[in-house]
C-alpha cells in the first residue's frame, strides 16, 4: 500500500468517526450547559491508545 493508499484510508475512517460521533452525540444531548467529553482512539496491533479530553456546549 503507497503512502498516498494509507493517507486515504486514515482520513476515510475518521471521516467516519466524525460523522458517526457527531450523530450520537445529538441524539443523547439536550444542548443546554456544558459536558465533559473523551474520545479514545485505540488499535492494539500497532500498540496506539490516543485521549483527547475536552467539553462541548455552552455556558
Amino acid at each position: 500500500m503507497s503512502d498516498d493508499e494509507v493517507t486515504m484510508s486514515i482520513r476515510k475512517f475518521l471521516k467516519k468517526v466524525g460523522i458517526t460521533s457527531q450523530q450520537e452525540i445529538e441524539k443523547v444531548y439536550s444542548g443546554s450547559g456544558k459536558v465533559k467529553v473523551k474520545m479514545v482512539l485505540s488499535c492494539e496491533e500497532l500498540n496506539l491508545e490516543h485521549v483527547i479530553e475536552g467539553e462541548i456546549g455552552k455556558d
